[in-house]
């Protein structure tokens, strides 16, 4: 599913007008009516109404000036319920300013479709409002009139080119989710499957994002409208039920808020006592996720507590526990350890109430609650109109330098979307939040990439610990560093954050470039040397007319291609023959072998030792070029050998080095008598040769007989051998082979 959809609104564009979106069908040709006229006039007066309570009249005139170019560039267009489209912006605006954001934000919602729907540029957006309102107008729009390979690369870009843009200015998402949420409240008029796609979509990012912006109001509303898109059946029903026991409940939650109530007055604390219902899909996730029927799930109610000040929430937090016996496992402080988006609070759960269940109680203060309920653009408010950028943001750029792939950035920042969060600290006390399942990698990089380049070994509550293992909050961490170590790629299989991810893959791939530059080289110079010719004897003038027929920039970036089989080599060599000493040198050396590439170490990046027959030294071998990855090696009795049979020209020789080293993997199955301890002692038979077993899978194949399939990691050909005889030895063991 696209990150961003086909269109995020559903609208006609009139004859002419050359809209760029992919929207509904072009309907009959419609002009608003007089009726219509009327209508929009009145919703701007409304909106202009709102706009004089919080804006100077100069600033109004402004935003006035950009509903005249957004209403006369949207006109004659209309939504699929058929109301005129400026009905859209309109409404944007007022969500935008009743979030608290400046007049520029509400020119900026008005005209946030002109640049990708109508002629409009950017340039005369620029002219006309200035660069600030340009800006947030483009953030906010898709890309148009650029090639992709693909409809999800084009998606993909457009989030990419929107999260950037919020960096610098963080009024880009907010007017992005103004829009998401006016579109998903009007939903309902466009066809079921487009309605659960944008539900979908909604749900797996703009909810997250308003999350981890801390506007959970908007959050809430966006997961409940998308669930109701989405499974609207499911929705119906768990709502009448919540609407049905919210009639039982009503009176035991006003008993209890009426006792907490009476005991803060008792100790002279102002505050107000309010109770909140689970929102809808919080509640159908949860009953989801725990397996649990609604009879089960306890918070649905709860109460939120709002005073005046911090110390007022500690003391109200001891009234309640006066009244109502704490779970204390479940005691949360965020106002001490506030979440990443700035959401702080008192988090306690307590018994003996609503009949005897427990209830949670949030605990707060006015301004705390402010920026619960709106997150980031809260604290526009607090701040005066200062642009704030949370750290979740400044992170976007140092994935932005590390992912050259758009969909590859799109996923890590979905990655970053849903953490449950950890609180781990450096020697030094210096508190790190991580996601749930974070480990000393994922710590080292948060702490500084070149930490986590240099990464060695962890201790964790000074005890060594291994790289791969979770951490849990609380927790001490040191990273040990090294100066001659690099990251592993191993470590992509168990890091959980983008930045880590990134940065690990950003190292690896500027080493395969370096790789792909040697091996792209020695490829030629084994393809020349069939023509008896070294690199150095090519003139120069012969490199650079291959290097124009093939559209390259250097040699560098030939040796590349060629490492990574873009290219032939041996075509690239008969090219450097051809303008050297004409078409007779190739007839004269046709037939002549290269000399084979060798291997030394299975962690080159350009010799792939294929999984489908895994090689191992000692192996009989052959190469294949494969477009992207270099050459692909393969036992020659591979099955996969045959379909490159047919391109003669895209073998590589390849042979063992004399000296090989590392480990190389194997696959071993090995069938077991059903007997106690068997499995046992074949671990063991492996574990006294040294041998590394990466994985194993288990297959009962009957009473009396277990299959195993080992993954072992083993120096050569000799030493399986080995393996397998002592594996055959055993009276538990009745076959072993090699899977081919």
């Amino acid at each position: 599913m696209g990150i961003l959809g086909e269109t995020d609104h559903e609208q006609t564009p009139p004859a002419g007008l050359g809209s760029n979106t992919a929207a509904e069908p072009p309907a009959a040709e419609s002009h608003p009516s007089s009726a219509e006229d009327l209508a929009v006039t009145a919703a701007w007066e409304r909106l202009e109404a709102l706009l004089l309570t919080r804006f100077s009249v100069a600033e109004v005139d402004e935003v006035g000036r950009a509903f005249g170019v957004a209403r006369a560039a949207h006109d004659g267009v209309v939504r699929s319920s058929g109301e005129a489209y400026i009905h859209h912006p309109i409404a944007v605006a007022e969500i935008v300013v009743n979030l608290g954001l400046d007049h520029h934000s509400a020119m900026a919602a008005l005209l946030h479709d002109v640049l990708e729907d109508t002629h409009i540029e950017r340039k005369r957006l620029e002219d006309m409002f200035g660069q600030e309102v340009a800006h947030m107008v483009d953030g906010v729009s898709k890309l148009t009139g650029v090639a992709f390979r693909s409809k999800q690369e084009l998606q993909a870009e457009s989030f990419r080119k929107m999260l950037l843009a919020m960096v610098t200015d963080i009024r880009v998402i907010l007017i992005k989710l103004s829009d998401r949420l006016h579109n998903m409240r009007t939903i309902g008029a466009l066809r079921p499957d487009k309605q659960q796609r944008i539900g979908r979509e909604t749900l797996d990012i703009y909810a997250p994002i308003a999350a981890r912006l801390g506007m959970f109001a908007i959050k809430n509303e966006l997961e409940d409208l998308s669930f109701h898109a989405c499974y609207p059946m499911r929705a119906r029903i768990l709502a009448a039920t919540v609407a049905h026991a919210h009639r039982h409940r009503e009176a035991a939650v006003a008993k209890v808020t009426a006792r907490i109530e009476t005991a803060l007055q008792e100790q002279g604390i102002e505050s107000t006592v309010l109770g909140r219902e689970k929102h809808l899909y919080g509640l159908y996730k949860k009953m989801l996720s725990k397996q649990l029927p609604f009879q089960r799930i306890f918070d649905m109610f709860g109460l939120r507590i709002v005073v005046g000040s911090v110390e007022d929430c500690y003391q109200s937090l001891g009234v309640v526990h006066q009244q109502y016996a704490p779970i204390f496992q479940r005691f949360k402080d965020y106002i001490a350890v506030p979440k990443a988006n700035g959401y702080r609070s008192l988090h306690t759960v307590v018994n003996d109430s609503l009949g005897g269940l427990p209830v949670e109680v949030q605990i707060r203060t006015r301004e705390m609650d402010n920026i619960a309920e709106s997150g980031v653009a809260a604290h526009w408010a607090y701040k005066s109109g200062e642009v704030v950028t949370p750290r979740w943001l400044s992170g976007l750029v140092d994935l932005q330098d590390r992912s050259m792939d758009p969909l590859d950035f799109v996923e890590n920042v979905k990655i970053d979307l849903f953490p449950g969060e950890i609180y781990v600290f450096t020697p030094k006390g210096r508190i790190v939040q991580l996601p749930r399942g974070a480990t000393p990698v994922d710590f080292a990089y948060a702490v500084h990439s070149d930490i986590g380049n240099s990464c060695v070994s962890a201790k964790v509550d000074h005890r060594l610990a291994s790289l791969s293992e979770p951490l849990e909050s609380g927790q001490v961490v040191e990273i040990i560093t090294g100066s001659q170590v690099a990251p592993s790629p191993m470590w992509l299989n168990s890091v959980t954050t983008a930045k880590a991810r990134t940065s690990i893959r950003h190292h690896l791939r500027e080493l395969d470039q370096q790789q792909a530059v040697g091996f792209g080289e020695r490829l030629l110079r084994r393809a020349l040397s069939r023509y008896d010719m070294s690199l150095e004897s090519v003139p120069s003038g012969s490199i650079d007319a291959v290097l124009a027929e093939y559209r390259l920039s250097d040699v560098d970036a030939l040796y590349t291609e060629m490492g990574l089989g873009l290219h032939l080599p041996s075509a690239v060599a008969e090219s450097l023959v051809r303008e050297r000493n004409g078409d007779e040198a190739l007839g004269s050396m046709a037939g002549r072998e290269s000399a084979p590439v060798q291997i030394t170490s299975p962690d080159d990046s350009t010799l792939h030792l294929s999984k489908c027959c895994r090689p191992i030294p000692g192996d009989s071998i052959t190469g294949f070029l494969n477009a992207g990855q270099g050459v692909a090696v393969h036992r020659s009795g591979c099955r996969n050998v045959r379909r490159f049979r047919r391109r003669p020209r895209e073998r590589v020789a390849v042979e063992w080095a004399t000296e090989t080293a590392g480990h190389y993997e194997v696959v071993l199955m090995v069938h077991l008598a059903n007997r106690p301890g068997a499995l046992a002692r074949v671990t063991s038979t492996v574990s006294v040769m040294n041998v590394n077993i990466e994985n194993m899978d288990f297959n009962n194949a009957g009473d009396d007989n277990i299959t195993i399939r080992f993954v072992l990691a083993v120096d050569d050909r000799r030493q399986l051998a080995r393996i397998v005889r002592r594996l055959r030895n055993l009276t538990v063991v009745r076959s072993v082979a090699r899977e081919s």
